[in-house]
């Protein structure tokens, strides 16, 4: 085997070495049973970080405005209450919260149904710790989605 094989192979990552085995990993979504493009499909990277970080604005402003009355150190504070319930909320009832809903966005349980209360207040927990939600597996899921056995789809 030549060295340049082993060494690019390397660097290009276990998923590209599968690939060059024959492996098919085929497209995000496509273990769950959801198409690969369209409506249903899973949602992409960059809409849901502008879906966080739309929420996120939203609880600032709340949280500055109505509860730490001008404070800004405890705005932040207050945020992250004002974001779990908010994503609670509007996850359990409409099943997207309003940065979701203004990029095309909604959460799903895996079977495609409405998620229970108890995994909505376990995913929305889990978003708060940070570190889940920036872990993901192949079909573009974040550990809090898989753990709350949910999936963020396109409306």
């Amino acid at each position: 085997m030549d060295n340049r094989q082993v060494i690019g192979s390397w660097l290009s990552g276990p998923r590209a070495a599968a690939e060059d085995m024959g492996v098919d990993f085929g497209y995000r979504g496509k273990r769950l049973g959801l198409p690969e493009h369209g409506p249903g499909s899973v949602a992409p990277l960059g809409r849901r970080f502008g879906a966080i970080f739309i929420d996120w604005a939203l609880c600032m402003v709340i949280a500055y405005g109505l509860l730490a009355r001008g404070d800004q150190q405890a705005a932040g504070n207050w945020a992250l209450g004002v974001f779990l319930v908010l994503s609670v909320l509007t996850v359990g009832t409409i099943g997207s919260t309003p940065g979701k809903r203004i990029l095309g966005l909604r959460v799903l349980a895996g079977n495609g149904e409405r998620l229970g209360a108890w995994r909505v207040i376990l995913r929305s927990v889990l978003l708060l710790l940070v570190i889940p939600p920036l872990v993901w597996d192949r079909d573009g899921r974040g550990l809090h989605d898989r753990l709350a056995g949910a999936v963020q789809v396109r409306i």
